[in-house]
């Protein structure tokens, strides 16, 4: 009996020992931080404007630890910069040309502050019209009507990687405007019926997230006959708002038949651009660099945060 005693003795030691060790090792993880980087959207929760909020306002949570914010400054001033991108899909049907002149009317209107740029995608990569540019003139010039044709690999989702992969590094704000049916026609016969995810839109929306590119679509009806599959056309509405939402942007479509304007999508993302704010933080340092999942709140009434689902964060030394 005394031997057994002494036994289990010991195994309570060992136990609370490796206790001990565990908990120093979780705390060495959880204390060490990366600065971090995000872009927030403010929108007024009615029709009033968008309330004031301060840091102090800003509650910011990777699972269940508070991070501490140590920057939330309005995109103004030497903080307006901003990369608008207007990317449109060259297997819109061509009845999108009724839209150019408000498209136009959206780059010209841009404050001095922002670079835009125009591409068309085809064969999931991106043919430049017009590279970032403060000569907003000059963009909107650079639009034309879509080919009308879905090519030999069409993939909206590869496209936007292809762009964003290649996209200037440098301090401004990224906003990416997709003008697109959202059908992948290049994994076309390649997905099984029912699966909803498409691999393209996890790695796309992963790149933008990553990047800090916001992505805001916009629906246009495309060519050839997937447009009128009502599987594959509302699969491309919720692939690419599942993509809007999870970089912290909107999508925006009435039903799946074209929008008889755009003005109204263009004005809503107008306003987000003008209503937001640049977010540093320090974020949990994990074994490798990655995205972080992270929740944004705020206290004050009248309003909502929008951002990204995830923030990227460097590994450590």
């Amino acid at each position: 009996m005394k031997r057994y005693l002494i036994t289990f003795k010991v195994l309570f030691v060992i136990i609370a020992v490796i206790s001990i060790l565990a908990a120093q090792a979780q705390e060495g993880v959880a204390v060490s931080k990366a600065p971090a980087r995000m872009t927030i959207t403010l929108a007024a929760l009615g029709d009033g404007p968008v309330p004031e909020v301060n840091r102090d306002d800003v509650t910011v949570n990777q699972g269940k630890e508070p991070l501490r914010v140590t920057g939330w400054e309005p995109a103004r001033g030497d903080r307006a910069g901003l990369d608008l991108f207007i990317l449109i899909d060259d297997a819109c049907d061509k009845s999108l040309g009724s839209q150019l002149d408000e498209l136009r009317t959206f780059i010209t209107a841009q404050p001095p502050t922002t670079s835009v740029g125009v591409g068309y995608m085809r064969n999931a990569t991106v043919q430049i019209a017009q590279n970032f540019t403060t000569d907003h003139t000059l963009a909107a010039k650079a639009l034309r009507l879509p080919a009308g044709s879905v090519g030999a690999f069409g993939s909206p989702y590869l496209s936007a990687v292809s762009l964003m992969k290649g996209w200037p590094q440098h301090a401004n704000r990224r906003a990416l405007v997709l003008v697109t049916d959202g059908i992948d026609r290049a994994r076309r016969g390649t997905r099984p019926r029912g699966l909803s995810t498409n691999p393209d839109v996890n790695s796309t929306s992963t790149v933008g997230q990553r990047t800090g590119t916001i992505i805001y679509g916009i629906y246009a009806p495309g060519v050839g006959h997937l447009h009128r599959n009502f599987w594959e056309a509302t699969n491309g509405q919720n692939d690419i708002a599942r993509l809007a939402e999870e970089t912290g942007g909107q999508s925006f479509f009435l039903g799946l038949q074209a929008p008889v304007s755009f003005r109204p999508y263009l004005d809503d993302v107008q306003k987000m651009l003008d209503n937001q704010y640049v977010l540093t933080l320090e974020a949990r340092r994990g074994g490798s660099e990655g995205l972080r999942p992270v929740s944004i709140s705020t206290k004050v009434p009248g309003v909502e945060l929008i951002a990204a689902n995830s923030v990227w964060v460097g590994a450590g030394q």
